[in-house]
C-alpha cells in the first residue's frame, strides 16, 4: 500500500518517540494519537513487523505493537536521530525510596514471630 512519507513520518516519530503503539482495528477512522489514518497506522506496522522491527499483539479488537532493537536502530537511520535519544519506554526511572521510621514487614512488637495460644 502507497502511503503518503508525511504520514509515514508522522507513524515513525510517533512510534520512536513511545516505543509502543495502539491501534483500534477499524479502518475507516483517524488514529488519535497520531493524527492519520488508522489504515495507514495499521499497514505501516504490518510492514515493519513482517521485517521483525515490531511485536504484533492482538486483543479485543485492537493491535498493540512494541518496538524491537532492531526496530529502534531501523527507525534511528530512518528518522536520522542520534544514539542517546531512546523511546520513553527504555527510560529508566528512579525508584523512590520506601518511607523510614515504621517496619512494614512485622506485625506485632520487634521480631516476636507468631506466638501461640496457651491452651487450658
Amino acid at each position: 500500500m502507497l502511503i503518503p512519507k508525511s504520514d509515514r513520518t508522522k507513524i515513525y516519530q510517533y512510534l520512536f518517540q513511545e516505543g509502543v503503539l495502539v491501534a483500534k482495528k477499524d479502518f475507516e477512522i483517524q488514529h488519535e494519537d497520531v493524527g492519520t489514518k488508522n489504515l495507514y497506522v495499521i499497514k505501516s506496522m504490518q510492514s515493519l513487523t513482517s521485517k521483525g522491527f515490531v511485536k504484533t499483539q492482538f486483543s479485543w479488537q485492537y493491535y498493540y505493537y512494541t518496538l524491537t532493537d532492531e526496530g529502534l536502530e531501523y527507525l534511528r537511520e530512518w528518522l536520522n536521530v542520534p544514539e542517546g535519544i531512546v523511546p520513553k519506554t527504555l527510560l529508566v526511572d528512579a525508584v523512590p525510596e520506601r518511607p523510614q521510621g515504621r517496619n512494614y514487614g512485622q506485625r506485632r512488637g520487634e521480631g516476636e514471630g507468631y506466638r501461640r495460644r496457651n491452651r487450658d
